[in-house]
């Protein structure tokens, strides 16, 4: 009987991952630059369907790094998700030192993360962002960095005016 309930319990949590999978973004709408990189930090999507090398990047984007164990990233989620809703500014998240991708997988789907997630489960981003989390990078058309937010966004207007500065993006 406990062989049983063991089994069960098993393939119940064996199933999430194919529906928190499918419930997360797609990467496919992240814009990259159309010269290859052969060198540069090759992070997965969240979603498990392909990867994303960081330096091809290109904006304007916000680059949100964030872990579902980071309690100032969960504070900031609800302003990301209204900027998200105005689909004028793109946003890509990093999920950085997670237990697993399944773990990623289920933050997202809880908090409704619309925009696309990449995973860094072995901290290769830590040179180019440093150590903790929320961090947000603004990334220009040319790949460019023009702004570093360190630590979380207390506000809707703050994400505005700092896209506005340096993103020359009006939201």
């Amino acid at each position: 009987m406990k062989l049983a309930l063991l089994l069960a319990l098993g393939l119940a949590f064996a199933s999430l991952t194919p529906v928190q999978a499918a419930s997360t973004p797609s990467c496919s709408s992240i814009k990259v630059a159309t010269t290859s990189y052969s060198k540069g930090i090759s992070l997965p999507c969240l979603n498990g369907s392909g990867s994303i090398t960081f330096e091809a990047i290109r904006g304007p984007v916000l680059v949100n790094v964030w872990g579902s164990w980071c309690e100032p990233c969960k504070q900031e989620i609800p302003h990301l998700l209204d900027i998200a809703e105005e689909k004028k500014i793109a946003i890509v998240g990093i999920d950085v030192e997670e237990r697993n991708m399944a773990a990623g997988q289920k933050f997202v789907a809880t908090h409704k993360m619309t925009w696309p997630q990449l995973y860094d489960v072995k901290a290769k981003t830590r040179a180019i962002f440093g150590m903790g989390v929320p961090v947000t990078w603004f990334i220009d058309a040319n790949g460019k960095v023009v702004y570093k937010q360190i630590g979380l966004f207390t506000s809707d207007d703050q994400i505005k005016s700092l896209v506005k500065k340096y993103l020359k993006v009006t939201l």
